[in-house]
């Protein structure tokens, strides 16, 4: 079995972050593990309120989980301030993981702004050259470039921006553009493209953490990125049609539907 390691914030709703991060590497056969970053109270409709975990805690628990079990993969999350984002950075450079996915999470799905203004240079600088892959979505990439992104040639242009700042490889999700939902990576040497059509559900809280988990955990399991890739989405794609419908606001996907014969569906309340 393979361990795969999520760096991120606590979503006590159990959507998103490491509860989300954590059920989609056992529900593709990895073992989990976690250091947490940001305690989180939000629901399926909104963000409350977040208090961010200490830099030499967030160390430690990165410290402990190295020095004492073998890390496979690696998958960062939420990095609320510059102090979080450098004392993973410093973890990282000590035990060096040879995969690094990271979500850059700017704002949360209901739109609170979970990574304020003033970290954004800090986590250009210091973080994304720790990643083998960064996974913005479009407005994700928007605001870490500064720039706008309207159709597919900017998509491309913004792939090789980002790989210019130091990430191994990038994977922008197109999601956010009309028309048919179109994903771009940029591994390096050249382009993937990855084109489906939209799922017409709401439940859709946690999408990007558990499609960057599972990039990372197929990664540890030896899947080249192209294929890591593609198999992460139509691992994404089956938990949002099992998606469970409960709560206000974006329901939660179904991480375990290839596993459990009654996989909670639409019909949950």
């Amino acid at each position: 079995m393979k361990n795969c390691l999520t760096i991120a914030g606590s979503d006590c709703s159990g959507g998103a972050g490491i509860q989300a991060d954590l059920k989609t590497f056992s529900a593709l056969g990895c073992y989990g593990m976690s250091a947490i970053t940001s305690v989180v109270a939000e629901n399926t409709g909104r963000v409350i309120s977040s208090m961010s975990v200490s830099p030499s805690v967030i160390y430690d628990q990165i410290e402990a989980v190295f020095s004492d079990i073998r890390v496979d993969a690696v998958k960062i999350g939420m990095l609320p301030d510059a102090g979080a984002m450098h004392a993973v950075t410093a973890a990282l450079m000590k035990f060096d993981p040879e995969i690094v996915v990271c979500d850059p999470i700017i704002a949360a799905t209901a739109g609170t702004e979970l990574m304020q203004g003033a970290a954004l240079s800090t986590f250009i600088n210091t973080v994304i050259p720790m990643c083998t892959l960064l996974t913005p979505n479009i407005p994700e990439a928007e605001k870490l470039l500064g720039c706008t992104i309207s159709d597919f040639t900017d998509i491309k242009a913004a792939a090789l921006s980002l790989f210019a700042h130091g990430a191994g490889a990038v994977l922008i999700k197109g999601g956010h553009l009309d028309g048919e939902a179109t994903d771009v990576l940029f591994d390096g040497k050249q382009f993937h493209i990855y084109s489906h059509e939209r799922i017409a559900a709401t439940t859709t809280h946690g999408t990007g953490c558990t499609l960057s988990s599972a990039i990372a955990a197929f990664q540890a399991q030896g899947e080249p990125l192209p294929e890591a890739v593609a198999k992460a989405k139509d691992y994404v794609t089956g938990a949002i049609e099992h998606g469970i419908n409960i709560g206000k606001g974006h329901g939660p996907l179904g991480h375990f539907y290839r596993l459990l014969p009654e996989s909670p569906g639409k019909e949950d309340k």
